[in-house]
């Protein structure tokens, strides 16, 4: 009987290993472009194909064994983390929601902003929430809702305003000191926070700036026609700014989000807008509405876990690594590396935390310094998370609005300029 899993320094690359989420992607996608409707297919349903898939691979390893394998891979810090962070998010929202916060909020926001910016200014509140909170998760489902509602104000298209949510969350997740990316990639390259921020954040500017003159241009034309009094009760924003406070304060996340929660209960019935008998009901509500995403969270997990066991991350590593000429194709390599494992893994925090090592291998063979390694990493997991359609990022995203990964993609123009910032990084700047 097999002791503890095989390290993936150990386990010899399999491409067969990929199977399950080959397999996923073709059902998920293969559904969605027959029907032309990407709910034909339940992506938890997908998934537990993949999951099937993955358990009738390799029977070297009994049934017992993949279920030790799947249960570390499910308990794993993170994925731990991630899912008490949907948990509480969606209790905030629930909350904050049911009190009036959120039409308060838009109301407030369009009454001393022109409808020009709306969309700009639901980029930068985006970006600022997510580097405070250090969660694009958190960000979307606060912001999420506000965005429905200026569309239906302004007239936007809800999946431009969404995309502008989804933008600004990735900015901080990338960049914030209390990321669990930032966290990950700084510990497996060897550097300092502040000298890996120095280095993110001058890479990532210039992309930043662009994706706000490119939402100001497609919206600047578009007129606010306000089809209702625009009223608004500042208590009702206060659970908002003490969550961005809180966040700018660097708080923990989950005191965060409790603390919002309490607020906006204690808001909402001092109001009138929650009866004191509903406030757990509205929570639970909030709850449930991250339910899917969080298990679907915890299967991909278990799913991750068997395809690394097998090989399969190994395989894209060691098929990476053997093609790499150089500081810059190093350079490239970690990119394509952070990029490639993250498509796998659906999970950014997991996939630096699995190419770290390789990456730091890379990096000391080529002369590359640990700050922009880490740069790299963080910064090409973060690309591929914003946009894939499978990410837990858009499927909430889309989960909160009733679109599809799929209606909000073209308008995902922070992580397309953020990809394209980094690769004229790695060519473009002297190499140290």
């Amino acid at each position: 009987m097999r002791q503890e899993s095989t390290t993936t320094e150990n386990v010899k690359g399999r491409a067969i290993a990929l199977l399950p989420i080959a397999v996923f992607l073709v059902i998920f996608l293969g559904a969605g472009i027959i029907t032309k409707d990407f709910y034909a297919m339940p992506a938890i349903v997908g998934f537990l194909i993949a999951l099937f898939v993955a358990f009738l691979q390799n029977r070297k390893l009994s049934f017992g064994e993949k279920l030790k394998v799947i249960a570390g891979g499910a308990g794993e810090e993170n994925i731990i983390t991630m899912s008490l962070i949907f948990l509480c998010a969606g209790g905030f929202s629930g909350a904050v929601t049911a009190a009036g916060g959120v039409e308060s909020t838009v109301n407030f926001g369009l009454s001393i902003l022109p409808a020009r910016v709306a969309i700009v200014g639901l980029f930068v509140i985006g970006c600022f929430i997510s580097i405070s909170m250090g969660t694009s998760m958190g960000t979307i489902a606060a912001l999420a809702p506000i965005a429905v509602e200026i569309s239906k104000q302004t007239g936007f298209a809800l999946a431009i305003c969404i995309g502008a949510v989804v933008c600004g969350a990735m900015f901080g997740d990338n960049l914030s000191m209390i990321s669990d990316t930032t966290i990950a990639a700084v510990k497996t390259q060897g550097c300092e926070m502040k000298d890996k921020f120095k280095a993110n954040f001058l890479i990532v500017l210039p992309a930043a700036v662009i994706t706000i003159l490119i939402f100001w241009g497609i919206t600047r034309n578009v007129q606010l026609e306000v089809t209702s009094t625009m009223d608004y009760n500042l208590w009702k924003v206060l659970p908002y700014i003490l969550v961005l406070v809180g966040a700018l304060l660097g708080i923990n996340v989950f005191l965060v989000l409790i603390g919002g929660t309490v607020v906006s209960l204690i808001v909402g019935v001092a109001t009138g807008s929650i009866a004191l008998p509903e406030i757990f009901t509205v929570v639970g509500s909030g709850v449930t509405s991250m339910y899917d995403i969080t298990v679907i969270s915890i299967i991909v997990a278990c799913i991750v876990s068997l395809v690394k066991e097998y090989g399969g991350i190994q395989f894209i590593l060691n098929l990476i690594k053997s093609r790499i000429r150089g500081k810059r194709g190093g350079e490239l390599g970690i990119a394509l590396l952070a990029l490639f494992v993250d498509l796998c893994t659906a999970n950014n925090t997991v996939a630096i935390v699995m190419a770290g090592p390789i990456a730091k291998e890379i990096s000391d063979e080529f002369e590359i310094t640990p700050k922009r390694s880490a740069s790299l990493l963080d910064i090409f997991t973060s690309v591929g998370q914003g946009m894939i359609p499978y990410g837990a990022q858009l499927l909430s995203a889309a989960s909160l609005t009733g679109l599809t990964p799929f209606h909000i993609m073209p308008y995902l123009f922070y992580p397309m300029l953020m990809a394209a910032s980094g690769v004229l990084f790695i060519f473009l700047r002297k190499q140290n």
